[in-house]
């Protein structure tokens, strides 16, 4: 058997233009981020330096994503049946959690400032910022231009980073020009805070989704009621059961589930249907599922269940 023979379906995800995207976006976030650490230690800005470790996160995060993305593009074998893209799953939740914790480091070093004011070059803060905002507007709308075209949660992930630069590099601004207005260094270190605090919301989302795929949860986007409802309303499927549905990666959906048909309609002829349905209106192609007699596989007190209510409904229909 051939290497990438393990599945029927190519579990793999060729995204060129997130390629691209990332790359463009890594090479100039390094390039300003070496900028910024050097300006915001020269400006002594909390608010800036606060920034740069923002921005360092940002080029591991991008470095990530772009191992992610590659990864994805690699064949199932016969140890990793679905391939590897659950690896861009694992890879956002790391990109959250980095989100999360520089936002805290940013929320007690402000606290500490508060305290303990210092002195600030707002003049070279501002000018620092102002080059920040310019390139954090151009990769915010690169990588929004590029979710629109491909679904990546690596991406995503990216422009929330990107995101939260672009609020910090604003702040920054602000912070600068209330400074030199009005002489209250303490703005700078509530400026980084309140930047703190929006890194932190874009973290746990990004964390939250990443999150739920890991736990295989039903995606949100998605009711299994709903779909359960239409497989049972396929002809000759009597009862849905044991049904599964998970995300492998952003939008790499699997489904399984056990149904006890009717033994008059041809089984292949049930699978076809089954799968047709979930494809034409769930957009699901990877689904399981397997036929089942109730007399042969009960699944316990649900099956006699099952058996016991047809005969009730049967019974009935004689009696009328």
């Amino acid at each position: 058997m051939k290497e990438y023979d393990y599945h029927h379906l190519h579990h793999v995800k060729e995204q060129s233009k997130s390629k691209k995207t990332l790359w463009v976006t890594l090479l100039l976030t390094l390039f300003f981020t070496i900028v910024e650490i050097i300006g915001g230690i020269l400006s002594n800005s909390l608010a800036l330096l606060s920034d740069s470790a923002h921005m360092i996160s940002d080029v591991l995060a991008l470095g990530l994503s772009m191992v992610a993305i590659y990864m994805a593009t690699r064949p199932p074998n016969a140890r990793f049946t679905f391939g590897y893209l659950r690896f861009e799953i694992i890879a956002s939740f790391l990109n959250g959690l980095a989100l999360a914790i520089i936002a805290v480091g940013i929320f007690v070093e402000g606290v500490r400032r508060f305290l303990n004011p210092e002195p600030i070059d707002f003049k070279l803060m501002l000018i620092i910022s102002s080059i920040g905002l310019v390139v954090n507007v151009v990769l915010t709308l690169v990588l929004s231009r590029s979710m629109k075209e491909e679904e990546n949660l690596n991406v995503q992930s990216a422009l929330w980073h990107f995101i939260g630069d672009l609020l910090s590099s604003v702040g920054v601004i602000i912070s600068a020009t209330l400074i030199y207005f009005t002489g209250l260094q303490w703005f700078d270190p509530l400026i980084s805070m309140v930047i703190g605090g929006i890194i932190f919301i874009g973290g746990w989302k990004i964390i939250k989704e990443s999150y739920l795929i890991l736990m295989e949860s039903v995606p949100e986007r998605f009711n299994l009621d709903e779909i359960r409802s239409d497989i049972a309303k396929v002809e000759g499927v009597e009862d849905v059961h044991e049904m599964h549905f998970w995300a492998i990666s952003s939008d790499h959906y699997s489904l399984t589930a056990h149904v006890f048909i009717n033994n008059k309609v041809q089984p292949f002829c049930i699978i076809l249907a089954i799968n047709e349905t979930l494809k034409e209106k769930y957009g699901i192609e990877h689904s399981t599922i397997q036929m089942e007699n109730a007399h042969i596989h009960p699944h316990g007190e649900y099956g006699k269940e099952f058996l016991r209510h047809q005969e009730e409904e049967q019974s009935k229909l004689v009696t009328v």
